[in-house]
């Protein structure tokens, strides 16, 4: 594993300065989005194979987005986790329902979050490398 891109959507500048710094020593290659505004260009401009997405953005939070991102068939295989300071009763259940194919709660440390996203990654590569 090593390559592959990845975007994180956080309004917390500490929060996508860390995960950036940690998935990009591990080889990934890394973009960031504040918002879902940004989010919606990187994934037009970058295509990542995958997305930790911050729940609680400004305007429109990250739920929304993953609905909609999951909705359209160009965008719909990427693999979304919630990464999130939610961390009560029902809100892995709100993700997973609004597409999320993964949930981490915050704070997280750096081998759960690498073990997740080569988890993920892992599942995608291999969707795409079936035959079809």
């Amino acid at each position: 594993m090593g390559g592959e891109r990845i975007l994180i959507v956080d309004d917390n500048p500490t929060n996508l300065k860390l995960a950036r710094v940690i998935l990009r020593y591990e080889g990934f290659e890394v973009r960031t989005a504040a918002d879902a505004e940004e989010a919606v260009a990187a994934v037009a401009e970058f295509r990542p194979l995958l997305i930790l997405m911050d729940l609680q953005l400004p305007g429109m939070d990250g739920l929304e987005l993953t609905r909609r991102l999951k909705a359209d068939p160009a965008t719909r295989e990427i693999r979304i986790l919630a990464l999130t300071a939610y961390a009560m009763k029902g809100d892995e259940e709100k993700a997973r329902e609004a597409g999320c194919d993964g949930y981490l709660s915050k704070p997280v440390d750096s081998e759960t979050l690498v073990g997740a996203v080569v988890r993920a990654l892992e599942a995608t590569i291999g969707k795409l490398e079936e035959p079809g």
